[in-house]
């Protein structure tokens, strides 16, 4: 008979644990029922790194095969600068300046004018990595870029991949413009805290 009774004790405490969790996981779900809230260490979530990349930008209009393709078009007087226009980017991200060296990722998305009074984008764009371990990572930037700027600061606003979580700044600078054609090679510098 004692043996039994001990047995229920521990059935008894037991049951009342689950109880209790589950109580925790009503009350705590009745307030926010699509929300909770996440372990760290069992999404993946390592110490975060600081890390700068370097590259070039290579926005291509000019011959057969463009990068860069303006898909709207501002209407005829509508500003002196072009207001309005906006472009489609697959460009490629490549180690040094000289579109021949080694390709480390596209940068794609869309920049359009948005400023009536200067040369200022509005750029939203993936960094797609296709190099070593960030290969299929990207990280995300929006942001404005006065273009006729010496250095142009814009945010890292996300990433995915070995950039999830990734926050931080990138500085655009020209490094050559063809004015003729609109071909410009921009090189960045990429500060971004991520996992």
């Amino acid at each position: 008979m004692a043996r039994i009774h001990s047995i229920s004790k521990t059935q008894l405490a037991f049951l009342s644990l689950l109880s209790f969790l589950a109580l925790l996981l009503l009350v705590g779900s009745a307030e926010d029922g699509f929300v909770r809230a996440m372990d760290r260490k069992l999404s993946g979530l390592r110490k975060e790194k600081f890390s700068h990349f370097r590259f070039y930008w290579h926005d291509i209009y000019s011959g057969k095969n463009p990068t860069a393709l303006a898909i709207v078009q501002p209407p005829a007087n509508s500003s002196k600068n072009g207001f309005g226009f906006v472009s489609m980017i697959d460009d490629p991200l490549t180690e040094g300046p000289e579109l021949s060296s080694k390709l480390l990722g596209k940068a794609q998305g869309f920049y359009g004018l948005a400023s009536q009074d200067e040369a200022a984008l509005l750029m939203a764009m993936n960094f797609y990595f296709v190099q070593g371990k960030y290969n299929g990572s990207t990280i995300t930037i929006l942001g404005r870029n006065q273009v006729f700027h010496k250095v142009r600061e814009m945010p890292v606003i996300s990433g995915s991949g070995l950039f999830r979580f990734a926050r931080g700044y990138v500085h655009a600078s020209t490094h050559k413009y063809d004015p003729s054609n609109g071909d410009a090679v921009v090189e960045y510098n990429v500060y971004v805290l991520h996992y």
